[in-house]
C-alpha cells in the first residue's frame, strides 16, 4: 500500500472510530529538507502516527505540536529549520526550513 493511501485509510477509520486526530502537511520547504510540499503525517492523541514529514527532532517537534492541536481544537504553523550550524555532529542538518500546517480532523 502506498504511503499516501496508508494515511488516507487510517484517516477513515480514525473517522469511523469516532477517534479525534491532526494533520500534518508540509506546505512550504526552502533549501534542501527530507520531504517535499505536500508530504503528509497523521497523529492520534496518543501520538502514534500514520506517514512522516520527515523524520528526526522536527518530526519529534511536530508530534508535539499535533497532541497540542488535537487538545485544544486551534490549529498552528510550526517551523521546522534544519540550517543548524554545517560544523555540528547533528544528523538534522539538512540545510533547508520547512513550514507544516497541524489540523485538527474533529469527530462527528
Amino acid at each position: 500500500m502506498s504511503e499516501e493511501r496508508e494515511l488516507y485509510v487510517a484517516l477513515l477509520a480514525a473517522a469511523e472510530e469516532g477517534r479525534e486526530v491532526a494533520l500534518a502537511t508540509v506546505v512550504d520547504v526552502k533549501g534542501s529538507t527530507p520531504r517535499d510540499t505536500g508530504s503528509k503525517m497523521l497523529v492520534d492523541a496518543g501520538g502514534a502516527q500514520v506517514g512522516t514529514i520527515g523524520g528526526g527532532c522536527g518530526e519529534a517537534e511536530v508530534l508535539l505540536a499535533a497532541r497540542e492541536v488535537i487538545e485544544s481544537g486551534v490549529p498552528k504553523m510550526v517551523r521546522v529549520d534544519l540550517t543548524d550550524d554545517y560544523l555540528s555532529w547533528s544528523p538534522a542538518v539538512c540545510g533547508g526550513v520547512m513550514e507544516i500546517f497541524v489540523e485538527p480532523i474533529k469527530k462527528g
